[in-house]
């Protein structure tokens, strides 16, 4: 039999009232409810029932899981349909992945205020890539994309930043055509640099908006920011700072990237194959060190620092993590979609017409062949939106 592998679980039942006799003062309710939550999960505390064999007659007791989405043994099955979702939704063009970064003398105003600043941050990137997309300088169109919140790095530290995951194009000011993307340096169809300046200018506004209006706590070695000198000559030198975007193609597809996603829009921080060991009041485990190309190294914290570094990352109660914008949002999702799918496949069959029907299909179409003919011309399964050029139905074949 196998040597039982630590679970972040272990760490909480064995350090946890060593934990608690250091910081229980401090915890928010989401946090502690977090902690008793993962303690508890597939434990008697929670109870369980009994699964039999129609057989045999073999019993074994299954007890329940916390559901708390802070646990990292919990919400497989959330995550499973939130992936079907999303592949459900994705057009027949490149898909991009950015990242958009807080610089860490920002990030860690999160410690205490961590719904204002995520809240503001999610602000922010959407209006950094709706504004510079609708520009006509760059794109021209009105763009739809996919963000989700991470606030650790490897090591467990706070690191708040935002994945996205955006479509190739956009639908033009008048919904009358798809307007593929145009590339910057072979990377993104938006210029790093000029979203990385927007980023930063619109966060900036907005946090001193926030500040003037008395929505931020300082306390502790944060105090000193109550000031309204000290916190404008922090917003002064995070102004001169480069605020990182990184964005380049998914290598593999879109479908690559949601599969990584997926891995953390229902996890918190840390899962549990990365521990190693839980020895001597220490915690072993695996991190992967992106300044020395990737590579993955080992890290052995305090059981106690442990559990406060993973608790950092526990959300704001009812807080949104993952959101839709453009035109991606909840409220038009599928009828923004059908008229995406419709405008790509009229690109398609223009694109054809113009080199010829060479008959090598129409890109981003499913070309079957007609059936009376063998045209590759054929298109099933594009469904017509009302929305196109009031054309109604829903199947060509």
């Amino acid at each position: 039999m196998s040597e039982h592998r630590p679970e972040v679980a272990d760490v909480f039942r064995t350090y946890g009232d060593d934990f608690l006799g250091l910081w229980e003062r401090v915890l928010s309710r989401p946090q502690r409810k977090a902690f008793d939550d993962i303690r508890a999960c597939r434990t008697a505390a929670l109870g369980g029932h009994v699964d039999q064999c129609d057989q045999c007659g073999h019993c074994a007791i299954s007890y329940n899981s916390c559901r708390n989405r802070s646990c990292p043994k919990c919400q497989a099955a959330a995550r499973a349909q939130w992936l079907a979702e999303r592949e459900a939704e994705l057009l027949p063009v490149e898909y991009f992945h950015v990242v958009f970064t807080l610089p860490q003398q920002i990030a860690r105003l999160a410690l205490q205020n961590a719904r204002i600043i995520y809240s503001i941050l999610f602000r922010t990137v959407a209006e950094t890539l709706l504004t510079i997309a609708a520009d006509p300088k760059h794109l021209g169109a009105a763009i739809g994309f996919l963000a989700v919140l991470h606030s650790w790095g490897q090591n467990l530290h706070l690191h708040p930043h935002i994945h996205c995951v955006v479509p190739g194009g956009g639908i033009s000011p008048d919904n009358s055509r798809w307007i593929p993307c145009r590339k910057y340096r072979k990377s993104f169809f938006l210029p790093v640099k000029v979203l990385s300046s927007f980023f930063r200018k619109r966060f900036l506004i907005h946090l001193r908006r926030a500040y003037r209006k008395g929505k931020l706590q300082f306390h502790g070695e944060l105090e000193p920011l109550a000031q309204p000198a000290t916190f404008e000559a922090l917003c002064q030198k995070a102004g001169h700072l480069k605020w990182v975007v990184y964005a380049k193609p998914p290598f593999g597809g879109p479908e690559q990237v949601f599969k990584y996603l997926a891995r953390y829009t229902h996890r918190v921080a840390i899962s549990n194959r990365r521990l190693v060991s839980l020895a001597d009041n220490r915690v072993t485990f695996e991190w992967k060190d992106y300044s020395a190309g990737n590579q993955t190294k080992t890290m052995t914290l305090e059981a106690v620092e442990f559990i406060r570094r993973f608790l950092l990352h526990v959300l704001p109660s009812g807080f949104v993590h993952i959101r839709h914008f453009g035109f991606l949002a909840n409220r038009n999702r599928k009828e923004k979609l059908a008229v995406c799918r419709w405008q790509l496949l009229l690109a398609g069959l223009a694109a054809a017409a113009a080199a010829g029907a060479s008959g090598a299909g129409v890109e981003g179409c499913r070309g079957v062949g007609c059936p009376a003919c063998g045209s590759p011309r054929w298109v099933k399964g594009a469904e017509v939106p009302q929305a196109a050029g009031g054309v109604t139905g829903s199947d060509t074949s």
